[in-house]
């Protein structure tokens, strides 16, 4: 209110400066600002109640993070409330307000609007803070306050002006219906309004691994008019895409880094083969093929298939995968008005579960694939596996696509002496191989639940049937399948999970899309997106059919760059682009990308071969080759995001071609790995039995940098040479022999027994003497 105003309101009151014209003044100047929502008294404000809920369930409050609002300073007009009135005394103030606390029926109002215990108490506190630290309050709330001092006021008219002031700390209050509309995921299907303009055929080739239902529904996009092929992997894309052209029929590639035209000119083919979630909702086709549809129940990209499905405008849909989805992809699909065709298909060749487990390595037979669930297994096994004189190929999610076809080609060769696999679940689709048994090494995953926690259970059967089902495959060299595990107690186990039958999918994936994190946004400018992510997730209303996927990724993405001044739009692209936050120079090189693109500098070839030390040396260990598998994803988020600011990430082209040199040196590092888990073996040996505790800190501080682990001195011939300790020449012969990789602990073991069992006399001398010694390096 303006100085003149309130003069003017002075002036209009009835001689004398007591409690009655106080009062006076307070309605009046009630009457000029206009009543508060819900509370244009004090009698009708505490009989108030609110409908915010609507019937939906209550939002988790404790993702209501509080905006601050800064104490009034000095006013340029002076303090207008004291002039009418008189100062407020802060100590009074400060009873008023704890009364006001206090009171029951505020804090039953105030649950009214929303604010719970929880928002109660903060809104209070940076209410009392507003209040203590201003130099000079609005007028109304001065002249209320007075009032409330002299009596003239009840302390319950306060609470108007507490729910303006909660309101703007917790800015959510004032928009729940709006934002419950906004996040109601309901009605997915009506999302698509094209692929509902037309009436699609649905065919769900239903079967195990290797019964052929791919392959009848690619046959019916090669012969298609116009078709779209969408799979889980790059890898899947590309078959499709290279299979689709050798027949005649052109193709385009379309995956998050990758585009490849098959006509001239770039001219838009008539058929794509692409990755799930490039497919496009609004270009009409007359096949569309989508492959693995079972993952449509993936808690992380589980909305790409349900995308997929209710989305593609094509006039017959083809959909491959267990039969676990019939019954939700066919009520999905009841609400489109659109029946499901099933065609059922068999295994093409047996597959049998044996009756006895591996137990050694020394069992191992051409054509086996030991099956591992983390890295350090697959090192593990390798490395015996050479010990025995034996060559491996080795498969793990982590690969560059071209370094696993390599090695599938590998331990395909006939011609090959690579007779044995070492790989992950890596290889439950994507790759053709030829598997004779498939032997679980563990069964045992880590996996991430629907809460994001990292649990370790035992694969699902779903998971073993599609593992298993690699081996003894139609188009492979075997014509019949074993499946066992390596160890004996494993195996009453796998012949349990493998028994039991798929349970039903229930639920089919959604995400929020960037319009509707906009439209968050606007209601809620203030909020990082990562909050914006989370109060979205609680708000969302869906069918009991579908559930919102988990966003951790995501919000580790937007946590992670969510200093750096970008437009709301530019930081939901980032935060989508996939990375392993596994990885810290994955991570740190988005946080690097995004600062970059804030600054308006684009990111030109030249600014990352400087930025990741090109060029990189062959690895000399497993550290060195992890690194470089960093870098090569470093290198696809740079592709996946110039397809998405072309400008500012120019120079695809050229990245490319690096990271296919980038490849070749993966690929021969893979090749060698044996050597690289050698003498990896032998560094942790040397740091945690040889070196003295002080003096571990100079060979962990090589391994800092990923740049400067690969970076390292040519010597002659142009190889790398592993650095050896200063004192190696003093160390015992069985420990340099360890250093240099020709040795093992578990050789080391090995021949202490059989030199024990040879020599009984001195193994009880040497158990005599270890027992009087008591000296831990006495054996």
């Amino acid at each position: 209110m303006s100085f003149p105003r309130c003069a003017l309101l002075w002036a209009r009151l009835p001689a004398g400066r007591g409690a009655g014209s106080r009062a006076a003044t307070c309605s009046a100047l009630r009457a000029s600002v206009g009543s508060f929502p819900g509370a244009p008294g004090r009698v009708p404000c505490l009989a108030a109640s609110s409908s915010a809920s609507g019937g939906s369930k209550a939002p988790n409050t404790s993702l209501f993070v509080p905006l601050t609002v800064k104490p009034q300073g000095p006013s340029a007009d002076g303090d207008v409330g004291a002039e009418l009135t008189r100062p407020l005394d802060k100590n009074e103030v400060k009873k008023i307000l704890d009364k006001f606390y206090k009171r029951q029926e505020i804090q039953k109002l105030s649950a009214d609007y929303g604010l719970d215990a929880r928002l109660f108490h903060q809104a209070f506190i940076s209410f009392r803070n507003y209040i203590m630290q201003s130099h000079s309050l609005d007028v109304d709330i001065h002249i209320v306050l007075n009032d409330i001092c002299f009596s003239a006021a009840h302390v319950d008219d306060l609470f108007p002006f507490f729910l303006r002031h909660a309101k703007q700390i917790f800015p959510v209050l004032e928009c729940k219906e709006d934002l419950r509309k906004i996040s109601d995921l309901r009605i997915p299907p009506n999302w698509y309004p094209e692929a509902r303009a037309i009436q699609r055929k649905i065919i769900f080739h239903s079967g195990p691994t290797n019964s052929g239902k791919t392959y009848h529904a690619i046959q019916r996009y090669l012969s298609a008019k116009s078709g779209v092929y969408c799979g889980p992997l790059k890898l899947l894309a590309h078959e499709i895409f290279e299979k689709s052209n050798a027949a005649g029929v052109p193709c385009d590639l379309v995956t998050g880094e990758e585009r490849q035209t098959a006509e001239l000119e770039g001219k838009q083919a008539t058929h794509v083969s692409c990755t799930v979630e490039m497919c496009s909702v609004t270009t009409p086709y007359e096949v569309a093929v989508i492959d693995e549809i079972q993952m449509i129940r993936d808690l992380g990209r589980g909305w790409a298939w349900t995308r997929a499905l209710l989305g593609l405008c094509a006039e017959e849909v083809h959909l491959c995968g267990e039969s676990a989805a019939i019954d939700l992809v066919a009520e999905l699909l009841y609400t489109t008005g659109e029946e499901v065709e099933v065609h059922k298909y068999e295994r093409l060749t047996p597959i049998s579960m044996l009756d006895h487990a591996l137990e050694s390595l020394d069992n191992l037979q051409p054509g086996d694939c030991i099956v591992c669930f983390s890295k350090n297994d697959i090192y593990s096994v390798s490395r015996q596996i050479e010990i025995r004189g034996l060559e491996s190929a080795v498969i793990y999610g982590s690969l560059p696509p071209g370094t696993k076809l390599a090695q599938a080609r590998k331990f395909n060769d006939p011609d090959d002496p690579c007779k044995i696999l070492v790989a992950t679940d890596a290889i439950g689709m994507g790759l053709n191989l030829s598997i004779r048994r498939i032997i679980f090494y563990s069964l045992i995953k880590p996996s991430i639940n629907e809460k994001g926690e990292k649990e370790l259970e035992p694969i699902t059967t779903s998971q073993a049937l599609q593992i298993a089902g690699r081996a003894g495959r139609f188009s492979s060299h075997f014509k019949e399948g074993q499946v066992t595990t390596m160890h004996r107690e494993d195996l009453a186990l796998l012949k349990e999970i493998l028994n039991r039958p798929v349970d039903p999918i229930q639920a089919a994936g959604l995400h929020p899309t960037a319009e509707q994190i906009e439209m968050f946004a606007y209601h809620l400018p203030e909020t990082t997106l990562s909050n914006l992510i989370d109060i979205f997730v609680d708000f969302a209303q869906v069918d009991g059919q579908y559930f919102v996927c988990n966003m951790d990724d995501f919000k580790f993405s937007a946590e992670l760059i969510q200093h750096i001044p970008l437009s709301l739009r530019v930081r939901y692209v980032f935060c989508t682009a996939p990375i392993n936050k596994k990885q810290p120079f994955v991570c740190s090189s988005l946080l690097q990308f995004a600062r970059q693109y804030s600054r308006n500098e684009p990111l030109t070839f030249a600014w990352l071969r400087r930025y990741i030390k090109w060029p990189l040396l062959p690895p000399k260990n497993i550290k060195d080759l992890m690194d470089l598998e960093a870098v090569h994803d470093v290198f696809d988020l740079y592709l996946w995001l110039s397809y998405r600011f072309m400008d500012m990430f120019p120079d695809s082209n050229l990245v490319r071609g690096l990271q296919k040199e980038l490849d070749a040196i993966i690929q021969d590092g893979v090749h060698n790995i044996t050597k690289l888990i050698k003498i990896s073996e032998s560094r942790k040996l040397l740091n945690l039995e040889i070196l003295p505790l002080g003096n571990q800190s100079h060979l962990s501080g090589t391994l800092k940098s990923p740049a400067k682990r690969t970076r390292g001195t040519k010597s002659t011939g142009g190889k790398a040479t592993e650095p050896l300790s200063p004192s190696a020449k003093d160390l015992p012969l069985a420990s340099r022999l360890v250093q240099q990789g020709l040795l093992t602990a578990d050789m080391l073991k090995q021949l202490q027994k059989e030199w024990l069992t040879q020599r009984p006399e001195l193994g009880k001398e040497k158990a005599g003497t270890r027992r009087k010694k008591k000296d831990p390096n006495s054996d």
